[in-house]
């Protein structure tokens, strides 16, 4: 016996989960979309070398993107930038990167065309460490942050940090 499409409950109408979904969407976008906005108008510079926007194209589409990063290290000698891939190594603007679509970092003062090196887990853990050291006010809402990235309780000892950057890359960028 089937079961027709009236036998069954599927909740409210489509047309008013999908005016909650496009609203809570919009404002999603919006929000991922305010920190290019601050680029954008110029306030950036505010934020010193605490965040960079990456412009990259597309790995398969050729499209522009812009993404903006936290960075977790700045060596002012090198203008290298070093941030942490988040969302894992399928990240999209980090495939698109290694890819050679950097097109532009801007940081600051800073605009440059990138080049960029993946670090060894070595280096990726003394610079998780390092970052970790400068911001201890918010260890604890970092530590909560990257356990969710990590998809591992993350308790910043150095065994979970060497298993934490096997796991989220992090990328350093400096002028070509």
């Amino acid at each position: 016996m089937h079961e027709s499409r009236w036998s069954r409950w599927d909740g409210p109408p489509s047309s008013a989960r999908t005016a909650a979904q496009a609203l809570c969407g919009g404002l999603r976008a919006a929000a991922f979309r305010a920190p290019v906005l601050l680029f954008d108008i110029g306030a950036a510079r505010l934020l010193g070398h605490r965040f960079l926007l990456l412009t990259h194209r597309g790995r398969r589409t050729g499209l522009v993107h812009r993404t903006v990063l936290e960075v977790i290290g700045w060596d002012p000698l090198r203008r290298e930038a070093t941030v942490l891939v988040g969302f894992g190594p399928r990240a999209d603007w980090f495939r698109n990167l290694r890819r050679g679509g950097g097109l532009e970092v801007r940081a600051g003062d800073d605009r440059f065309v990138p080049v960029h090196r993946v670090l060894d887990v070595a280096e990726a853990a003394e610079a998780l460490a390092g970052y970790e050291r400068r911001n201890r006010m918010i260890t604890p809402v970092l530590r909560a942050i990257l356990s969710r990235l990590a998809g591992f309780d993350y308790d910043g000892t150095p065994e979970a940090r060497l298993r934490l950057v096997g796991e989220l890359p992090i990328v350093a960028v400096r002028p070509a």
